[in-house]
């Protein structure tokens, strides 16, 4: 196990009616709040009342911006700082997806930067200061609203990257259940392929000794797979969501799970340059890439993939090979993917091979990814042709 160390301010208020709690919440941290929100799914549910009702509460000033979209751009994020600073806003409440709340971590940054807050993005500049964040949760997928991470697209220039800073973790953050029960299905789907694909990313490791990581790994990726076709069945399942929505949270909130471990991260590195160019949503775009950067790197350590198919499949060695044993759990998760509806091919989406190599070449523009097998330009283009 490696040294770390761990600080997580975020505050959790969880339950039914948590939303109750805003108003308590927002007045510790301002009076003039930027509503940030998606396109239009919080006004149909009566969210977006029961939230105006919570600020008129609190009695602050309350300036919105909408229509933050499902891969957040840099145009709207530098409509929101351009906002916050016109207005003289010190607070941000974010609600909705990890989407809404990227962009808003991504505002809160840019405020007090004087440059173009992409800089933070391609390395050009350290974060020094933020607006404080709060959020309201409506999707369970990315863990965005109790880690310090952001993902932003370049639409014009067909880039995404993401960055992280300890300045971008919300403040707090309000998880009710109850606001998922109107997600869309294919939403849940990429929600429930986002949360595995972030708990992938942490335990397909190098790191020796660490068997209580590898179980809490494990214990996240077995309840989802427990919850997510009730979920999907019954989409106002409260226990469901709820396990769902818990389990998204922990699955990134700062690295909780794998403290003392090497991550990897390749694989949201590769789907982001999918996205970036196609638009797709990412928990679908990591359906498509996670199972081929399996079969491609399971030779590394071939040991913790037959671990894997064994504690959370249930594959039985029954005279199988490490190697025969590992496969079996990779097609286990393909067929489970597949069987909740995620994409498999980029082909589902009409993506042939006409950017690959942008693409492969995008991916190690800062140096090569991941830790697990080093992926080199090559090795993402190897990958991304397996993905057709």
């Amino acid at each position: 196990m490696n040294s770390f160390s761990f600080h997580n301010p975020t505050k959790i208020c969880f339950g039914e009616g948590a939303v109750e709690q805003l108003a308590s919440e927002v007045k510790r941290y301002g009076s003039n709040v930027l509503l940030v929100y998606g396109g239009g799914s919080i006004k149909r549910t009566g969210l977006y009342d029961r939230v105006l009702q919570q600020l008129n509460a609190a009695e602050v000033r309350v300036v919105q911006l909408g229509g933050i979209e499902p891969n957040p751009r840099l145009s709207s994020v530098q409509k929101g700082i351009e906002l916050c600073r016109t207005e003289g806003i010190d607070f941000i409440l974010a609600v909705g997806g990890g989407s809404v709340i990227d962009a808003a971590k991504a505002i809160a940054v840019g405020v007090p930067y004087e440059g173009d807050v992409w800089d933070f993005l391609v390395h050009k500049a350290t974060i020094r200061e933020s607006l404080p964040i709060g959020t309201i949760l409506t999707l369970s997928a990315t863990g965005s609203e109790m880690n310090g991470s952001s993902v932003i697209s370049h639409w014009e220039e067909k880039q995404k990257r993401g960055f992280t800073s300890s300045y971008m973790y919300p403040r707090f953050s309000i998880l009710d259940p109850t606001l998922t029960f109107s997600v869309p299905r294919d939403q849940t789907v990429n929600g429930i392929v986002d949360i595995m694909s972030h708990v992938f990313e942490q335990y397909f490791s190098l790191t020796k000794d660490t068997p209580l990581q590898e179980r809490l790994c494990e214990s996240i990726l077995l309840t989802v797979i427990e919850n997510a076709e009730r979920a999907l069945d019954k989409p106002d399942d409260y226990t469901a969501r709820a396990n769902l929505m818990w389990c998204g949270t922990l699955a990134l909130n700062g690295g909780l799970i794998s403290l003392g471990m090497d991550n990897d991260w390749s694989s949201h590195g590769i789907e982001h340059e999918i996205s970036a160019i196609y638009d797709i949503p990412h928990g679908a775009g990591l359906s498509i890439v996670f199972p081929n950067w399996m079969k491609y790197v399971m030779n590394e350590r071939p040991d913790r993939f037959a671990q894997y198919a064994n504690r959370v499949w249930g594959i039985e060695r029954n005279g199988k090979t490490e190697t025969e044993l590992a496969l079996a759990g990779i097609e286990a998760t393909r067929d489970f993917f597949t069987r909740i509806g995620a994409p498999s091919t980029l082909a589902d989406f009409g993506i042939g091979t006409e950017q690959l190599d942008r693409m492969a070449y995008e991916a190690v523009r800062f140096g090569s990814i991941g830790s697990f097998k080093k992926l080199d330009q090559a090795d993402v283009r190897a990958i991304l042709q397996h993905c057709l």
